[in-house]
């Protein structure tokens, strides 16, 4: 396993293979990941413990907002903008395809554009 500690919290590396990635994410209140998208990475966000807001939309002007409580999850699309919060802290796992760097920041609160 890697753990990379992040602004708004850590990643957990647990798996990266050929097919797939799986990572263990925590998310502190209040905090929040870029606003995003990938250009070929398809992932599942899939709520441990504590609360999560997701925005999301394909257009940067009418994105929508969902909150998941735990065992709520979310499959992210190729080239849906989206972005993580946390109303709570929260421990959530991320499925995808195996992409890692397949990021590509549109706004961010901690300057990585």
């Amino acid at each position: 396993m890697i753990k990379t500690i992040k602004p708004w919290g850590y990643e957990e590396l647990l798996e990266h293979n050929q097919f797939y990635v799986v990572k263990r994410l925590f998310m502190k209140q209040g905090c929040k990941c870029s606003l995003q998208l990938h250009n070929e990475k398809h992932e599942t966000i899939y709520v441990l413990n504590g609360k999560l807001k997701i925005t999301f939309g394909y257009d940067t002007n009418e994105l929508k907002e969902l909150e998941l409580n735990p065992g709520d999850y979310l499959a992210i699309k190729p080239k849906l903008i989206h972005r993580m919060e946390g109303i709570e802290d929260c421990l959530y796992l991320e499925s995808s395809t195996n992409q890692l760097d397949d990021v590509v920041r549109l706004q961010d609160d901690y300057a990585r554009v």
